[in-house]
């Protein structure tokens, strides 16, 4: 045998299936998996197709899946390998097992027409669920009839999906099942398209441009006119009434409904062409922003804004578009929206955005005209930025802000403009866990960060002559610390290398080592004795057994989330009596050790650092994030820190709270380490921020963050328990001993 021979009887040795039909034809099935498949592609492959020749149907369903299965991986996803053989091994275990032949033969061609692996689960969820209606059962017994239309509807699947899109699919389908479900042979008309109300729900439903009947235009008009190669991915809007998903675009290609119904005048292809001309025109015009420090209102805002200003480029490319854009933009009325009861900030953005549009808009609100001037200035003799389009932005939010914008009712009557992807491509987060967790977005590079531009933070400060907050009283501002030489870390971490070792075997006793039992689990590493054997009495006493009778273990782990908040206020250049090193150098040695122990561990941990020039200036350096691991970029950025001017500490740890209690743990930490007590050149009464700093620290606590401050101030007694508590801090007197002293402060507070 040759050595292609040989392979290919190793993969049929891992085909359970003896049909002698098979045995011919599968060099090609093989020769075609290995061409379109991964190796685990392979596997699932060939495990689904012995899963299909185990339900005793014959050697048809097996031929079917492995000719087709391998074309139809490659086209929507390998998933599907294994969710069509659970399929199929589910309906063999129904009355409804003659149904699997016609069942695998329509999915070559809904695979080619729905063209995603979510549009194919879409589909299984109408098929099955219409299989699940229609499966009738004996009315006092507990047989069950195979449904009489599932076979009738398989063989119309592919005419069907031509004339459909998925939603009018699963509407036409309701509709039979709903009116024929006790009505055998009524039924089995109305899914072979035989009687009149089926051809007229038909008729009903067949509206629009399908998306699939139209791929290869689309595919064409974005080479030509825009130079883009793109992969579209259809999604319905059929499936998600509470979200109404937009177009949108992300590393993975462009998303863009699987229909669009004629509108306004504007013929379903050309609708698609706008939506993916709007799309193109953000992929070259558009600049990422940091999204952090701006509110909801904000980023709505500046989606507006930019929005419009593609459309103006798009526009001075090819003018003719121009109609298609005033033809789908809504037209929001003045006046519309001055109830007290209701949030207009989305009527006056669209507002807005009609104006810039149509210079026949009518509209006479003075701001409206004013930033309609501000926005044609911007783009007068340029094509302007995202940056100035943000700048606007904020502006027009200050300015127009209402009273009403903070209402939960908000106005979208005339505000949607539905061939507007939804700008998840425009922002970038410091922190990824800041946001949702669908959210799809492209990851960030480093590169990709200037948090120089970050627009400023206002927080308010506790004034305890007054017993209130001054509103917005600090203004904050944030960046990513420059980077300096990391092989400094490098030799902080020689010169202590005695002290890591140590460090090292303290830490390994915090790791998690200890297994916790998960009983009852239907799958599990073993067998639990107990319920196995309990099991086994309620099944020889004739009761339904409880077939969890597995258990797995798990590591009793650990679920922290740590900041470390430096102050680098000016006096850390002081030199202690009796050292050789600033007090800046010894915490930097101290933080390197800290940082690398928690590293070993692996908790979420952060650092940034913090100083202060007055109220207006408090700056709020990041060093590490809670994403980052411990490597050279975070080492060059603690290399570089420096000290300068005061200690405003009540906005840094504010601030510190805003990224801390968007962490997922059971346990979030700040640790702030200081030298002095917080103070300010704007402020003469000494204790004012004390008292806003133990202010803020019970606003931490109220969120479920524990503070501890560790200060080097030898007279941190008179002032710190004010703050902290009787236990939410640590003096160090001895500052020589801070790099030591520090990571074993961690573990205590840890462990």
């Amino acid at each position: 045998m040759t050595t292609k021979e040989l392979e290919y009887a190793d993969y049929r040795d891992k085909l359970k299936c003896s049909f002698e039909q098979i045995e011919d034809c599968f060099d090609d099935y093989m020769k075609d998996a290995l061409r379109n498949l991964t190796n685990k592609g392979v596997e699932d492959y060939l495990s689904g197709a012995s899963l299909v020749c185990m339900i005793g149907r014959g050697w048809e369903p097996v031929s079917i899946y492995l000719e087709e299965m391998p074309q139809m991986a490659k086209r929507v996803g390998e998933p599907i390998l294994e969710i069509v053989s659970r399929h199929v091994w589910d309906m063999s275990r129904s009355p409804n097992g003659k149904a699997i032949p016609p069942f695998m033969q329509c999915l070559p061609e809904a695979s080619r027409r729905l063209g995603t692996l979510e549009q194919m689960q879409h589909f299984f969820d109408i098929l099955f669920d219409m299989l699940d209606k229609t499966t009738t059962s004996v009315h006092g017994h507990h047989k069950t009839h195979s449904s009489q239309g599932f076979l009738i509807l398989l063989e119309q699947i592919p005419f069907l999906l031509s004339q459909l899109s998925l939603e009018g699919l699963k509407n036409w389908i309701e509709y039979g099942v709903h009116n024929y479900h006790n009505h055998p042979e009524r039924q089995k008309d109305y899914f072979a398209l035989q009687s009149a109300d089926s051809k007229a729900m038909l008729q009903r439903e067949r509206h629009g441009t399908l998306y699939m009947d139209n791929e290869r235009k689309l595919d064409m008009y974005m080479r030509s006119m825009w130079q883009q190669e793109e992969y579209f991915v259809p999604y319905s809007l059929g499936f998600d009434e509470m979200r109404k998903p937009q177009p949108y675009y992300d590393s993975l290609g462009m998303r863009v409904p699987d229909v669009y119904d004629d509108l306004n005048g504007v013929r379903g292809i050309n609708r698609y062409r706008i939506t993916l001309a709007h799309m193109a025109g953000h992929k070259r015009w558009t600049d990422r922003q940091i999204a952090d420090n701006l509110s909801p209102f904000q980023r709505v805002a500046v989606e507006a804004f930019e929005d419009s200003r593609i459309e103006q480029l798009i526009i001075r490319e090819y003018p003719g578009l121009k109609k298609y854009f005033l033809a789908l933009h809504p037209k929001p009325i003045e006046g519309d929206c001055d109830s007290v009861k209701e949030s207009c900030v989305r009527h006056r953005l669209a507002m807005l955005s009609r104006a810039i549009l149509d210079e026949n808009h009518g509209y006479q609100n003075p701001d409206i005209l004013e930033y309609l001037e501000k926005f044609w200035n911007a783009l007068k003799d340029s094509e302007s930025s995202t940056r100035e389009m943000l700048d606007l932005a904020i502006s027009f939010t200050a300015k127009t802000r209402r009273q009403t914008d903070l209402s939960p009712r908000v106005r979208f009557e005339n505000t949607e403009v539905n061939y507007r992807d939804d700008n998840r491509h425009m922002w970038i987060f410091i922190e990824e866990n800041d946001e949702a967790e669908d959210d799809t977005s492209e990851p960030q590079s480093k590169e990709t960060i200037e948090p120089d531009g970050l627009p400023p933070r206002h927080y308010h400060e506790w004034d305890y002559n007054t017993s209130s907050y001054k509103p917005d009283w600090v203004t904050l501002y944030e960046s990513l610390h420059a980077p300096g030489n990391a092989s400094e870390i490098d030799k902080i971490l020689e010169k202590h290398a005695a002290l890591a070792n140590y460090l090292k075997r303290i830490l390994d006793l915090l790791k998690p080592q200890y297994y916790v039992r998960q009983r009852y689990q239907e799958e599990g590493s073993e067998l639990d004795l107990d319920v196995a054997i309990r099991s086994l009495i309620d099944l020889k006493s004739g009761s339904q057994p409880d077939p969890r009778i597995n258990m797995n273990h798990r590591h009793d782990g650990r679920d922290f989330a740590v900041l470390l908040l430096m102050d680098l206020s000016a006096s850390l250049h002081d030199i202690p009596d009796g050292c050789t090193q600033s007090i800046l150098e010894l915490s930097r040695e101290a933080v390197t050790l800290l940082g690398w122990s928690i590293e070993q561990l692996g908790d979420k941990f952060a650092i940034a650092g913090f100083h202060s020039d007055t109220r207006h200036n408090v700056r709020y350096h990041h060093i590490k994030g809670f994403t980052e691991h411990w490597d050279d970029g975070v080492k060059a950025r603690l290399a570089a820190i420096e000290a300068g001017f005061s200690t405003r500490m009540g906005a840094a740890v504010r601030h510190a709270s805003h990224y801390l209690e968007n962490q997922k743990a059971d346990k979030k930490l700040l640790l702030i380490l200081t030298d002095g007590e917080p103070a300010d050149i704007d402020v003469a009464d000494e204790k004012l921020l004390i008292e806003d700093t133990h202010k803020a620290v019970d606003e931490l606590s109220s969120k479920g963050i524990y503070t501890h401050c560790i200060s080097l101030d030898k007279k941190a007694d008179d002032y710190i328990q004010d703050i902290f508590g009787a236990s939410g801090y640590s003096v160090i007197d001895n500052v020589e001993k801070l790099p030591e002293k520090l990571p074993l402060l961690f573990t205590a507070l840890t462990s």
